[in-house]
């Protein structure tokens, strides 16, 4: 028996639903029970490991309250199977691969927790300000 590598697109369908219910602080368990599933099959739909069908994506899209669109958000044209330059689809796929982070995912709930405005906006531009003295210091 022959085991398939998971199709990009089903990767990246899966990845999305992690960021999503990540964010939403939600369980695998808890989603798996929303959909009728095991924790499991929440796993293999995350990973690319099982293909989502199209009624489960619809319903994917209730549950963690996106539109089925949110899902091909950011997908790569290397990903979607056109031609793309090698330079752009590693640039692409980083970008997303960081995005798909617990670590971000994690700082994106806890910056959406702020409740002041004001302090929100600070603490974003410090953030900022720090990420762009790391690169200018990384690139010297």
């Amino acid at each position: 028996m022959i085991k398939s590598k998971p199709e990009p697109v089903d990767v990246h369908v899966g990845s999305r639903v992690r960021m999503r219910r990540t964010l939403l602080g939600m369980s695998q368990d808890k989603l798996g029970k929303a959909l009728n599933l095991t924790f499991q099959q929440v796993q293999k739909y995350e990973r690319g490991a099982n293909r989502i069908g199209s009624s489960r994506l619809h319903q994917l899209s209730q549950i963690l309250d996106v539109p089925v669109s949110y899902f091909f958000d950011e997908m790569s044209d290397a990903t979607a199977g056109k031609a793309v330059g090698m330079a752009e689809a590693g640039k692409q796929s980083f970008e997303v691969g960081q995005m798909a982070r617990r670590e971000t995912l994690e700082l994106v709930r806890a910056y959406y927790k702020i409740q002041d405005p004001v302090v929100r906006k600070r603490i974003f531009e410090m953030v900022k300000s720090v990420g762009n003295a790391s690169f200018e210091t990384e690139s010297k």
